[in-house]
């Protein structure tokens, strides 16, 4: 196993001979020496190798360019310039292959909207770079978190003939032939003739399935990407994407906050302990302040409000909304940032929503109008969270899914964990990445994820 450039570059100079082994960044000529960068994703920062050209033949010399992957070995001594402490002084060098001239990540600033073009190669970029590092590190923190808190991890399924959310926004999955539908005698599709034998579909959410598991293993999450078909083109929305959806039993509303405050404190720290570069990076190139943001999140105890509370406060402020608040209207971004960065000066979480905007799993409250939802706010962001405590109540459950329509034979099964050994049990989820988002202030939610799709794009 070779060395890492990250560990190359802490190295003291000496006598040792070290391999590298990346793409070239950047290549300068003088008359006796070639510079060469290289980099191998590792770090943000490049490895100068300094290549005496009286020691390698000029054809090799000329077969060096940006973007082309090399092998190089040589000694670590004290550099000479100021951009860096050390470099390598190459001995061998081989190049293992070529790039030509048209090569589209050339020595400059490119646009997101241009490297989005060229997904494929934009890891390669100190922007990409920094964010699939993030990345790494906030999904190892996610596992890090649960499994250290005797969570256990479930994979749930990603075929689907539920629709957690109730919203039918779903991608179908079939085998039929869409040039000749079979038809039942009644003119509808005959699902019966199709792989499943029935409607599928892509899954929305692990949700249902978790708290199947959640009633048997007491606290468990779900770590797996999501999709949703709806038509939004819009910088918050992918059709998929990757959901992380803990589920645990015996926990009412108020411990699914905690479980949600502490986890969110766990993964920011993880990011601020172990990508302080890239950190460093976002704050300086993406958007500044970005790291006291995540240090103010991770110090500050969370505001708890009530929906009704937060909308008293919103009511008098509507002049300056583009969307006015009342009670039993969703709360917009612009309304939760208010309320983060205005009125709490610190995460908040909004509880008890009214029943007709949330979902029909959620416990409703006594008062027949509000449900036991939560949803923690970030400043700067807004909703980053969303949980409940699930309704647990067999007849209370099937009298909500009956005022949404929803058919009881579609969930029987989900209907039955409510008739065998029944339990409070309380969840939430976290956009995986729209917390990315947060963490490095990217704006666009398609840059976080290595293959964005989205509305009227399935590219690579």
């Amino acid at each position: 196993m070779q060395d890492r450039i990250k560990g190359i570059l802490q190295l003291k100079p000496s006598d040792e001979i070290v391999k590298a082994e990346g793409w070239v960044r950047t290549k300068r000529d003088s008359k006796n020496v070639c510079f060469i960068e290289i980099n191998d994703g590792s770090c943000l920062k490049g490895l100068q190798g300094v290549l005496d050209k009286e020691k390698f033949d000029a054809a090799l010399i000329d077969s060096i360019s940006t973007g082309c992957s090399v092998i190089a070995e040589g000694r670590i001594v004290a550099s000479q310039g100021g951009n860096q402490t050390t470099e390598m002084a190459v001995e061998s060098l081989t190049v293992v292959g070529t790039c030509p001239a048209d090569y589209p990540l050339q020595k400059k600033r490119h646009t997101v909207e241009f490297l989005r073009e060229k997904a494929y190669l934009r890891p390669r970029t100190n922007l990409f770079g920094a964010i699939m590092r993030v990345r790494s590190t906030m999904a190892y923190a996610v596992h890090s978190f649960f499994q250290e808190n005797g969570f256990v991890y479930v994979n749930t399924p990603l075929i689907s003939a539920s629709d957690c959310e109730g919203a039918g926004a779903q991608f179908q999955v079939t085998t039929l032939n869409l040039e000749n539908v079979p038809k039942t005698e009644d003119g509808k599709v005959d699902y019966s003739k199709d792989f499943f034998g029935k409607m599928a579909n892509l899954t929305v959410s692990g949700q249902l399935e978790g708290e199947t598991y959640a009633t048997a293993l007491k606290n468990i999450y779900t770590f797996g990407p999501t999709f949703r078909a709806e038509n939004s083109n819009t910088a918050r929305h992918l059709a998929e994407f990757w959901m992380i959806e803990p589920e645990m039993a015996f926990c009412t509303l108020e411990g699914d906050m905690e479980w949600a405050e502490k986890f969110l404190k766990y993964i920011f720290s993880a990011v601020l302990e172990k990508n302080a570069e890239d950190m460093a990076f976002f704050s300086s190139f993406v958007l500044p302040g970005v790291e006291d943001t995540l240090h103010h999140v991770i110090d500050s105890p969370f505001e708890h409000m009530t929906y009704t509370e937060a909308i008293k406060v919103l009511e008098p402020e509507n002049s300056r909304f583009e969307f006015p608040v009342k009670w039993g209207v969703e709360i917009q971004s612009e309304h939760e940032r208010f309320l983060t960065e205005q009125v709490a000066k610190r995460p908040v979480i909004v509880t008890d929503y009214p029943k007709d905007i949330k979902a029909f799993y959620m416990k409703m409250n006594d008062d027949g109008k509000t449900v036991r939802a939560m949803d923690v706010l970030a400043p700067r962001l807004g909703e980053i969270i969303g949980g409940s405590e699930r309704e647990y109540r067999h007849d209370v459950l099937l009298a909500r899914m009956a005022e949404l329509g929803l058919k009881p034979e579609d969930y029987w099964w989900y209907l039955d964990l409510r008739k065998y050994g029944t339990v409070p049990h309380s969840g939430f989820g976290l956009g995986f990445e729209r917390a990315i988002q947060y963490v490095t202030g990217v704006q666009n939610i398609r840059d976080v994820i290595p293959y964005p799709r989205y509305v009227k794009s399935c590219d690579y």
